[in-house]
Order: C-alpha cells, then structure tokens, then sequence
C-alpha cells in the first residue's frame, strides 16, 4: 500500500509558509489514488447581497495551514486511514451563473466516477445545486444536512432560478433529495411572509430554528439525525453564515442571534457514522474580515467534517 499523504508539519516547514493547498497536503489530480479530495469553488456571482466568496477558497486554504492533523478532542485521525489530496479549483466562467453551474455539474460527474468522496470550498451556495445533480445521478436522491441562516428556497430571485436563495427548492424539484431526509438547522432572521419557511415544511424538510437552539448542546440533534438517516447516502452543505457574526462576520448575508462555533462542532461530530458522500463549506467571503478569523473558522469546519467521513480511523 503507498504511504498516506500528510499535512507538512509545523515543526518541518514554518506554517506561515509552503504549499497553499489545504492543510498544506500535496496536490493531486490522480482521483483514483484518493479517498477523499478537497477542492476550491471560487464563485461569487450567485450572491445577493455581499461579494466576495470568490476569495473563499484561497483564504480559507491559507488558514488551514494551522490545523494539526489529530483531532485531541475526538480522537479523529483522518490521514491515518484515509488518501486526502487537494486537486485545485473548478475552472468555472466567472462572466456567467449559468455556465458556471454546468461547468461544476460536468466536473462533479467527472469526480464522481472515482470513489474520493469530493469536499468542496465555496463560493456563494449557488454551487450546492450543480454538486446535487452529480450526486443524485451517482447515488439516487441523497440525504441533506443543511446547516444555515436561510432555508434558500426562494422560487426566484431577480426572475432567476438558479442563485445562492433558490438552491433547495430546485433540488427539491428536481428530486435531487430525499423530502423525509432534509434537515435545515440553524434558520433564522427576517422573511417575506409567514409561508418563506412553511412551505418547505410541507415538502417534508425538517427545520430547527436558531432560536430553539440558543443555549443548547447539539450534540443530541446530530445523533437523532443520525439515527434517522441510517445508512442512506448522505451530503452536508455547511454555510459559514449559520453563525453567528460574532463569530463568522466575513460572509455575504450575516444573521444575528446564530449558531456559536461549538455548537458546530457538536453538531459535526454527531453526524460520524452517516454515509457522507460529499460536502461543501460555503459563504466565506474574506474581504468582510480582515483578521482572517471566519475563513480559519471553515478550514476547521471543513477538517471537522473530513474527520466523520466513512473510514476514519480514532485512536
């Protein structure tokens, strides 16, 4: 068997410096070598409010170079047992939304042919429906754990049907998704009318407000959604906006009264045991904060979700 791939150590190459790969781990477009393969999708042209995601994932691999490889806390080795590479960014048309979307569909169905179980960086959360698309032509509709400020079922916005705020309404229609299987956690803010969240509801998407959530370990809830999934294959799309800007001001459309950090972390570790197929990390949009801290908040985020993909070795 080759030898796993390991982030450079701190103590060989000053963090400050080296590859700006994510955990600064070799880059890699040999696919069928990987079990897992991080990737940039730098695209911000989905978005409604703030730009500035298209800095996402460079920002957000910059960060990364902090992360150790042991999780002290879950006993998570993820490089012990798994092949992770990063393989760059997505070539999309920074010019067109709906090119670009094809262009992350075609890519994600060329990923997918392998069996590395692709982790993408954002981006606004316009990619997450070309990424469904893949997935439900590989796996059939998928679980989702969506964990957000917004539940992003708008039928429209500006006449289009492909942006950041319609994403789950598309993959609904689309049948991209199992109704049943859908858990939006962490929604909250202003809306439109009563029905903005309601009607997703009636589609079978289960909701858990941020408000229900204040002061509470969810810990519980990432077991319960657990169970409830089984063995179903499953994606999770984590938009850094489900936090609180307290702790994550540097994305397009910040919510008050969010999520804190440890909530996330409890959430992320309860879900070890699903059969994850994919994920994304989005909404990071760097220039909205200068100290780096919302993108050191994803490459953590997005570690934590690498370390509960199937596989994962503890000790």
């Amino acid at each position: 068997m080759a030898p796993r791939n390991q982030p450079i150590s701190g103590n060989d190459l000053a963090r400050f410096s080296g590859p700006n790969t994510f955990m600064r781990l070799p880059f890699s477009n040999e696919l069928h070598k990987l079990d897992a393969a991080i990737l940039g999708v730098p695209m911000d042209i989905g978005t409604s409010w703030r730009s500035g995601t298209r800095f996402g994932p460079k920002q957000v691999r910059s960060e990364s170079a902090m992360i150790r490889p042991y999780n002290l806390q879950t006993g998570a080795a993820p490089f012990d047992s798994l092949q992770v590479a990063d393989i760059g960014d997505l070539a999309i048309n920074t010019f067109s939304l709906a090119d670009s979307v094809r262009i992350i569909a075609e890519s994600y169905e060329a990923i997918l042919n392998f069996d590395a179980v692709p982790l993408a960086i954002g981006g606004d959360h316009s990619i997450t429906l070309p990424i469904l698309r893949a997935m439900a032509k590989r796996h059939g509709p998928v679980a989702l754990v969506h964990v957000d400020a917004h539940a992003d079922v708008n039928d429209e916005m500006f006449g289009e049907k492909e942006t950041h705020g319609t994403v789950f309404r598309r993959a609904y229609e689309e049948g991209l998704l199992q109704p049943s299987k859908v858990y939006q956690i962490g929604l909250r803010g202003t809306g439109y009318s009563a029905e903005d969240f309601t009607e997703a509801q009636g589609w079978g998407f289960q909701h858990f407000t941020a408000s229900e959530l204040w002061g509470r370990s969810l810990s519980q809830l990432g077991a319960e959604i657990r169970r409830d999934i089984g063995d179903v294959p499953t994606y999770v799309s984590y938009d850094i906006d489900s936090l609180d800007p307290a702790f994550a001001p540097g994305t397009g459309t910040p919510e008050i009264g969010g999520l804190t950090t440890p909530q996330a972390l409890q959430l992320i570790r309860a879900l070890r045991g699903l059969n994850i197929v994919g994920c994304d990390l989005v909404e990071v949009s760097p220039p909205y904060d200068t100290s780096g801290n919302t993108a050191l908040t994803g490459a953590n985020i997005l570690y934590e979700l690498l370390c509960v993909l199937p596989g994962v070795a503890y000790r």
